[in-house]
């Protein structure tokens, strides 16, 4: 069956920098646009990042733009998010999200999610 298994979150100071990785399998990883989504706690779940099959084209939430970066490596089967310039307000569960043949920012859209991976950002 498909899984995604997220990894690097953890507990990191303002300012600081983390990466996130994405390890999928059950599936032909080269075959899904792939994104990174988050949820706070009382917040909806929001886009951060969209990555297409090839990693042409990529697509951030307003609140992320030029301090995250989306990538992949489709030989790995494996989506990464580097966050840099890490907020408070970045604290939150972060999922991986994977949608076959479609790129896209809608979270409705997406077939396969990971369990998340908590960030915690300390003032």
């Amino acid at each position: 069956q498909v899984q995604l298994v997220e990894s690097g979150g953890g507990l990191v100071q303002a300012g600081g920098s983390l990466r996130l990785s994405c390890a999928a399998s059950g599936l032909i990883f080269s075959r899904y646009g792939m994104a990174w989504f988050r949820q706070a706690p009382g917040k909806e779940r929001e886009l951060v990042a969209a990555i297409s099959r090839t990693g042409e084209t990529t697509s951030y939430g307003d609140s992320v733009k030029g301090r995250y970066a989306i990538s992949r490596d489709n030989a790995k089967n494996t989506v990464y998010l580097q966050m840099n310039d890490l907020k408070p307000e970045d604290t939150a569960v972060y999922y991986c999200a994977a949608n076959y043949l479609v790129y896209t920012r809608a979270a409705r859209q997406y077939d396969y999610w990971g369990q998340g991976t908590q960030v915690t950002v300390s003032s």
